[in-house]
């Protein structure tokens, strides 16, 4: 093979598991993906998100040059002018009227000249990213108690521990390679699993018990378990008399916390808390995952020092196999942190507002200033956009427009704001549509550097492609923003390996004190070294060896007496409940084949298919009380605002609790942005916003018509009051519904299905005006140019094997009838909604195997393939056989 297409070992830009890749690039250009067998994150394997990688890397859409005020400019117009509006604004009004806003998407690199940028010479902190909204809880529950942001333990640990709790976390969906690690170790060694979570979500199916806790009340069961655990003698006096203090306090504000009481206030009865509680204490080995259920949260910081006071208190940390551990959920949040991302840090985990952290980083930095109180978080930043206070604004490789809260005031604020720009790698998003200047990005596989996964494990990001037209990364574009505002020599960098060097020489100055963070190991790397670098976790110091590490078995905290604090966490309860007008508690969060607001998964036809349209998960009896039926529509308000979804009534959902994905954006639906129903409100602490507990009402959206259509280009127009669009392998598909009956149905469809310029197409059609049903077909020779179905209720037809027609020949009547028709018919089994994204398995392959037979998950992969790759999809597996065996509909 030559050594233009020589395989190229790269990170996963997905989740902050961090999973290894290699990446091949073909003759004729194809990419190919595969687990890197080698890298220790993943050992191969990978999701059902990073198999399809390859399938993520069109051209279509991409931002390919500098955009100002919507017209096409060269990079040093566009450079010159963000320089010019940025020093302007500072010059009249300050140098806290400017503000970024980055993302986890970031590589360390890039990270780490924008906040040098900003703190170090700009002067201000008003430097924030999306991380704020998935980790700043932990990052402030780990400074709590152990003085620094510090993640104990390793992946290893999961294997080895006795007994793994989950909080908060659907491990199988969000971070699946890690699910399969510890699904193997399950079946190994009888590892006991246990799930905390409103939710009964697809990590359930692994679980000896799950915990349905009404929302909010996390705090009050872990203080329970502190109780319990001094009850039952199980704390480590020794551990806790040598490296810990304040316990006491702890265990007073845990003391009204008896099973009773926890029971009722968590909503669980009193044998299942029992039965945690007892788990627990008779496992020495125990490790305690937690994730997004616990950090966005008003109590997020509580949440999570509740949880390490159990481990510090019972001495269950940084040996194998025991340990909290947060599990990040993007793929370069440990590293933002790291690099001092977040608006109340500095580099290398010093402090800012620590005067002799700050005079160390300015005096490295050969900065005049630096910026000596903490910045604005993210929900503070956006609100100082919108009444004012910021009149320049850097948004890089986040959508803050769909994922901020009260999310249609962020998108206000940009309207308002007096210059906004966006780097971003996409043309049309919902927030590129606010930028007066638009930069286009380098994507992944475009460009080189470093991230940090959620072990503490550095790995690199390798460009194996090159990037389109005018693209640049983005450590690039801060350092020629910086060059043009007067600061060139402390922003030198020709190349990420320099950037990496300077970071990695900061992280070993004294900073008269503890600190945990050190890489100096790379200090003095070489662009030949950093292309060969290979993944470490750190600390990795000047002069060692690299070797995995655990944190704090032999205490050595990072606080000022080296001793951890057991924070006391009285129990507060939600300051928002329920009641009269948003009787339902609406719960956010991902879904299996999807990442943050589609730019990437959404390209991919076969990540699309699992969900290919918005929904709201409802339980039974609020389907019931709510009058929406499953499948049919539903609109979900607010106090704030309201969107409609589709309903799928499970009874995974807690009763009272409602879940809606956060992925789709006006790009994708017609009003699916969940984000703009959950109001702005914060944890004190770290600032991370609530956005697990929103009061809603769920009331049915009763169109005069619903319609499924499929068609060959994507629709640039679609007038119907509800539709949400999905790629299919050969077109698009797209649900739609509607208030309102066209005069013409045929020129409905002509006007959905096909390009303004197209020729007119042979029309094949069926109209029932008393049933309200209309098939339309429209033909071009032997090719299925689209397709509407109308009914009056959702429609009927075998969506994918429609779909599947625009790629087929379609060459005798008898074909296109059976198109018009939405049916194979015969004895064709139809594949229905994907299970397997690997292999592309429905629902109705997979129940037709299972039907009659003593089916196991096992045997499904044997006949089918389904869940023998990834394994992302065993659980709903599992769960559609329970279904065929009890007569029940499967959840997702």
């Amino acid at each position: 093979m030559s050594e233009a297409f020589k395989p190229v070992r790269t990170t996963c830009p997905y989740c902050g598991v961090g999973c290894g890749i290699v990446a091949s690039v073909a003759n004729d250009g194809a990419v190919s993906v595969r687990g890197d067998p080698d890298h220790p994150a993943n050992f191969g394997k990978l999701c059902s998100k990073g198999a399809a990688l390859a399938e993520t890397l069109s051209l279509d859409g991409r931002l390919r040059h500098p955009i100002i005020q919507g017209e096409k400019a060269g990079w040093d117009e566009a450079l010159d002018l963000v320089a010019e509006r940025f020093g302007r604004a500072i010059a009249k009004y300050g140098p806290d009227s400017v503000a970024f806003y980055i993302s986890g998407q970031l590589l360390t690199e890039d990270y780490y000249v924008a906040n040098k940028l900003m703190k170090g010479f700009i002067g201000s902190a008003n430097i924030d990213t999306n991380s704020r909204l998935c980790m700043a809880s932990s990052v402030s529950g780990h400074k709590r108690a152990f003085g620094s942001d510090t993640v104990p333990g390793c992946y290893e640990d999961l294997e080895l521990a006795d007994l793994v709790v989950l909080v908060g976390s659907n491990l199988a969906w969000c971070h699946p390679v890690l699910y399969q690690r510890l699904s193997a170790a399950r079946e190994q060694r009888g590892t006991k699993i246990v799930v905390i979570d409103p939710r009964r979500t697809a990590t359930c199916e692994i679980a000896d018990l799950h915990l349905p806790l009404a929302p909010g009340s996390d705090v009050a069961l872990f203080n329970g378990l502190l109780r319990e655990v001094a009850a039952k003698n199980v704390i480590d006096d020794d551990y806790v008399e040598a490296h810990t203090t304040e316990i006491t306090n702890a265990l007073t504000a845990a003391r009204p916390w008896n099973i009773s009481n926890v029971a009722r206030e968590t909503g669980l009865d009193e044998p299942t808390v029992e039965d945690f509680y007892r788990l627990f204490v008779e496992n020495q080995k125990v490790v305690t995952v937690y994730s997004q259920g616990v950090n966005q949260s008003t109590v997020g910081t509580d949440k999570v020092n509740a949880i390490l006071n159990c481990h510090l208190a019972t001495g269950r940390i940084g040996r194998p196999g025991t340990g909290p551990f947060s599990v990040t959920g993007q793929p370069n949040a440990m590293g933002g942190r790291e690099v001092g991302g977040l608006a109340n840090q500095l580099a290398c985990h010093m402090e800012l507002e620590n005067a002799g952290h700050r005079e160390i980083v300015q005096e490295f930095w050969g900065s005049t200033r630096i910026a000596r109180n903490p910045g604005l978080k993210a929900v503070d930043l956006f609100e100082a956009v919108g009444d004012g206070r910021i009149k320049a604004l850097w948004i890089m490789g986040t959508n803050p427009v769909d994922s901020l809260p009260d999310a249609d005031a962020a998108r206000a604020a940009l309207d308002a704001c007096p210059f906004v720009v966006v780097s971003d790698v996409e043309r049309r998003t919902d927030t590129t549509a606010h930028a007066h200047v638009l930069l286009p990005s380098a994507a992944w596989g475009e460009k080189d550097g470093t991230v940090t996964n959620s072990e503490r494990r550095i790995s690199r990001q390798r460009r194996f492609l090159p990037g389109p037209e005018e693209t640049k990364p983005d450590w690039w574009q801060f350092n020629q923003v910086a060059r043009r505002m007067g600061f060139s020599e402390a922003f030198p960098y020709e190349h990420p390996a320099d950037i990496l060097a300077e970071y990695a020489s900061l992280s070993a100055l004294d900073s008269s004190g503890p600190r945990d963070f050190d890489i100096s190991a790379c200090a003095d790397i070489t662009r030949d070294a950093y292309e060969g670098l290979e993944p470490f976790q750190w600390p990795f110091k000047k002069g060692q060896a690299a070797a995995d590490t655990r944190f704090f078995a032999e205490g050595g905290f990072f606080t000022q007496d080296r001793r951890a604090r057991i924070v006391a966490t009285p129990h507060h309860a939600p300051d928002v409940t329920p009641s009269g007008e948003f009787p339902l508690v609406l719960n956010t969060g991902r879904i299996r084949d999807q990442w943050h607001t589609m730019t990437r998964t959404g390209k991919a036809a076969r990540l699309t298919q699992h969900f290919t349209e918005p929904f709201v998960e409802i339980h039974p009896e609020d389907s019931a009380t709510t009058g929406v039926k499953n499948a049919q529509l539903a609109v979900i308000q607010s106090a704030l605002g309201s969107i409609t979804v589709r309903t799928l009534v499970s009874d995974s959902q807690r009763p009272g609790s409602v879940f809606v994905p956060i992925h789709w954006t006006d790009q994708q639906a017609s009003s699916a942005r969940v984000d703009r129903l959950v109001a702005a409100r914060t944890d004190p602490v770290s600032g991370q916003p609530e956005s697990k507990l929103t009061p809603v009402a769920v009331t049915p959206f009763e169109p005069a018509w619903h319609g499924f259509a499929v068609m060959g280009e994507q629709p640039r127009h679609i007038p119907t009051d509800y539709w949400a669009m999905a790629p299919a392998k050969a077109g698009w598909r797209v649900e739609l519904a509607c208030t309102t009956t066209p005069d013409d149905w045929s020129r409905l469809a002509k006007n959905l299905l096909l390009p303004d310029d197209a020729a007119a197409p042979d029309i094949l059609a069926y109209h029932d005006a008393t049933s309200g049903q209309h098939r339309i077909a429209l033909f071009e020779d032997d090719r299925l140019l689209g397709a509407l179905f109308v009914n009056t209720s959702p429609v009927e037809v075998s969506r994918s094997w429609v779909a599947e027609q625009l790629s087929v020949r379609l060459d005798d009547p008898a074909a296109r009838l059976r198109t018009l028709a939405g049916h194979p018919g015969g004895n064709i089994v139809e594949k229905g909604e994907v299970v397997c994204a690997c292999f592309e398995i429905g629902v109705d392959q997979i129940i037709e195997v299972a039907s009659g037979t003593k089916a196991t998950v096992d045997y499904i992969g044997k006949m089918l393939g389904a869940g023998t790759n990834c394994g992302s999809c065993r659980p709903e597996i599992s769960r559609i056989i329970k279904g065929v065996i009890t007569g029940t509909q499967p959840g997702p």
